[in-house]
C-alpha cells in the first residue's frame, strides 16, 4: 500500500495525451490531482480519468480549463478502482501535474 506522491509528470510535449498514475490491480486509491502553470502565460489543461491511455469524451473531468500565469488547479477526493489512468493534456509544456493519495488493497 503506497501513500503520498502517487505520480508526477511535467508535460513534454504540447497536444499529447500524458499518462500520470494508474491504480494497480487488486487496489484502489483516493487521490487529489494539482496541474501548475509554471509559465508567465495562460493556459489550458484537460484531465481524465481513463481505462486507457487515450481517454474517450466521457472520461474527462477538464476539458481546456484555464489556467492563469502560475495558476493551479485542484482536485481532491477522487475514489479510483483498478487499472484506471490519470491522464493529462496541455497546451504548454509548462504545466506539471502530480498526483497524491492513498492506495489500499481490496
Amino acid at each position: 500500500m503506497a501513500s503520498g506522491i502517487l505520480g508526477q509528470v511535467g508535460i513534454s510535449t504540447v497536444s499529447t495525451h500524458h499518462t500520470v498514475y494508474t491504480v494497480p490491480a487488486s487496489t484502489l486509491a483516493v487521490v487529489n490531482i494539482n496541474i501548475v502553470n509554471r509559465s508567465v502565460s495562460s493556459a489550458t489543461a484537460r484531465l481524465a480519468i481513463s481505462a486507457g491511455d487515450t481517454p474517450s469524451n466521457a472520461e474527462y473531468i477538464e476539458y481546456d480549463a484555464s489556467l492563469d500565469a502560475s495558476g493551479v488547479l485542484e482536485r481532491t477526493g477522487i475514489v479510483l478502482n483498478a487499472s484506471k489512468n490519470i491522464v493529462a493534456y496541455a497546451s504548454t509544456t509548462a504545466i506539471s501535474v502530480a498526483v497524491y493519495g492513498i492506495e489500499e488493497s481490496v
